[in-house]
C-alpha cells in the first residue's frame, strides 16, 4: 500500500499556509514554485482539499486558498481521505470461497458466515494507523517543524508567503 504523492503535496503545502493570515490568500503557483512541484498536479490536490472543507478558495485577481479550519483541527488523516478517499486499503475479495475443496453447493458457516480472518487483520490495522493519524495535525506539524528548522529560515519562510512583492 502505498499514498500517492499527492498526500505528501497537500501536507508540506497546508503547513505553509498555517502563517497566512485570516483573510489572506496564497495562490497555487506560489506553493508549486516555493516546493518545487507541478502546479497542475499541485492545483488538483488543492480541488479535492477544497471539496472535503480543508482549504476554501478565495476568488479574485490576488485570490489563492486559505485553510478553512484551523490547523489544530485539521488531521493527516482529513487529508489522506480528501486525497485517496474513503475506501479502506484492504478489499477482501473473499477469495477463501474459491477453494478448490470447498463443496459449494454445501459451504460449511466458517467459509460463508464467519468474517474472513485476514479482513478483520488488516482493516483492524488500518484502524491502528487511521487513529494514529487521527492524532496528527496540521497545527501539530507546522509547531514540531518550526522547533527544528532555524529560526532564520522559518521567518524568511513565512515572510516569502506573506509578502509577495517582496520576491520580485
Amino acid at each position: 500500500m502505498q499514498f500517492s504523492i499527492g498526500v505528501e503535496y497537500a501536507l508540506h503545502c497546508l503547513l505553509y499556509m498555517v502563517d497566512i493570515p485570516s483573510g489572506k490568500s496564497v495562490g497555487i503557483k506560489d506553493l508549486a514554485t516555493f516546493q518545487g512541484v507541478s502546479e497542475t498536479y499541485l492545483s488538483k490536490v488543492y480541488t479535492k482539499l477544497r471539496k472535503a472543507g480543508i482549504v476554501r478558495s478565495i476568488p479574485g485577481v490576488n485570490g489563492g486558498y486559505e485553510l478553512a479550519r484551523k490547523a489544530e483541527e485539521i488531521t493527516f488523516w482529513d487529508v489522506v481521505e480528501a486525497v485517496e478517499g474513503t475506501s479502506h486499503m484492504f478489499q477482501c475479495a473473499e477469495i477463501r470461497q474459491n477453494g478448490i475443496l470447498i463443496d459449494k453447493n454445501n459451504m460449511p458457516d466458517v467459509v460463508t458466515k464467519c468474517p474472513c480472518t485476514i479482513k478483520v487483520v488488516m482493516l483492524e490495522a488500518e484502524e491502528q494507523m487511521r487513529q494514529y493519524l487521527k492524532g496528527k495535525t496540521i497545527g501539530w506539524l507546522h509547531d514540531h517543524v518550526f522547533s527544528i528548522i532555524p529560526e532564520d529560515q522559518g521567518k524568511a519562510t513565512i515572510e516569502w508567503f506573506n509578502n509577495p512583492e517582496s520576491r520580485k
